[in-house]
């Protein structure tokens, strides 16, 4: 089968197409499902790029949805033909966090999903959402399951809050979506012109953008007549997270979910405290937490924003694509 490997020490020069054994039937607890399409993150860049090591020779890429070509003994959950889509902790079922690495992780500390068929447990796996195309279910491993936690679990989101969403990547095209669809108002920042009436034209109430107004956090709060957002996608991490502790209101929420300014910085824990604010840090969520977005998407009609798509062949090209920031949404291969 075609599979499509990194070598070390890492870099987009260092993927290569290879050919790798069948994994054979499954066993017992086990599917065999064909991929057909993944999606990508800025995890997946970190690994591919080298900034984020891991084996010689690992098959990347985190999510991974295709279709059951067998089962295994005592599987249940699923038949041949079902469309599946991948977990980002395959042993985080239920319940609290039981991980604070990423050694199980699909691309990183197991082999991903850049590959044309793979036997796993079936708790590696949920259904995906019923109409979806296997480039829009590939998106919900990662991205999706982010935005919803943030949102739906760790926020508890109701209809009528306020949401702030910095720039547009995948996570905060997602939870874009997922707050309109439970009927809150959604703010964003962006750098472009030509995303900002993208984002208008989605149905954000207010955009700004952060490269002509510095106090981006003060105008987001200004926006909302002076009370500031009850939750706040925080994709920037130390760079950002002062302007957005400005944007949100006493007592607000705000889920820490990306670096994508820096792993470490100073974080102004005064302003903080003064607002009684509750920073959450996460990374994606439980299989539980997957099986229940599947059924929300399906209740809601919402479909994911697709970019651009790429073949496997051209996995290299597509994180490219990612490193030059000119998306809107999430970028696919297919497999």
């Amino acid at each position: 089968m075609k599979t499509m490997t990194l070598a070390k020490p890492g870099g987009l020069d260092r993927l290569s197409v290879t050919e790798a054994p069948d994994p054979g039937d499954p066993g017992p607890g086990e599917i065999r499902v064909r991929v057909r399409a993944s999606s990508l993150n800025f995890h997946d860049y970190g690994v591919v790029s080298g900034n984020m090591p891991t084996e010689d020779g690992r098959i990347p890429m985190s999510d991974g949805a295709g279709d059951v070509e067998a089962i295994g003994d005592g599987v249940t959950d699923f038949a041949v033909g079902d469309a599946v889509v991948s977990t980002f902790f395959p042993r985080w079922i239920d319940g609290p966090p039981p991980i604070a690495d990423f050694s199980t992780t699909p691309g990183d500390g197991i082999d991903g999903f850049a590959r044309e068929v793979v036997v796993a447990p079936a708790t590696s796996f949920t259904r995906a959402p019923a109409g979806w195309s296997h480039e829009e279910a590939a998106t919900i491993t990662t991205a999706g399951l982010t935005a919803w936690r943030a949102l739906v679990v760790d926020g508890g989101l109701k209809a009528g809050d306020d949401v702030l969403v910095l720039g547009t990547g995948g996570v905060s095209i997602y939870a874009l979506q997922i707050a309109r669809a439970m009927g809150a108002r959604v703010f964003a920042t962006t750098s472009s012109p030509d995303k900002a009436e993208r984002l208008t034209q989605m149905g954000a109430a207010h955009v700004v953008n952060y490269r002509d107004t510095e106090e981006w956090g003060a105008a987001i709060a200004d926006a909302t007549d002076g009370r500031g957002v009850d939750h706040v996608i925080e994709v920037g991490g130390p760079a950002t997270l002062g302007q957005s502790i400005q944007a949100c209101r006493i007592g607000g929420h705000m889920a820490l979910i990306g670096v994508l300014t820096g792993r470490t910085g100073e974080i102004p824990t005064a302003a903080m405290m003064a607002k009684h604010q509750r920073l959450q840090g996460l990374i994606v969520g439980s299989r539980r937490h997957q099986q229940d977005m599947v059924r929300a998407m399906e209740t809601t009609g919402l479909h994911p924003v697709l970019d651009r798509s790429f073949p496997l062949d051209e996995l290299a090209d597509a994180f490219r694509h990612e490193e030059s920031g000119a998306h809107f949404g999430k970028i696919s291969v297919q497999v």
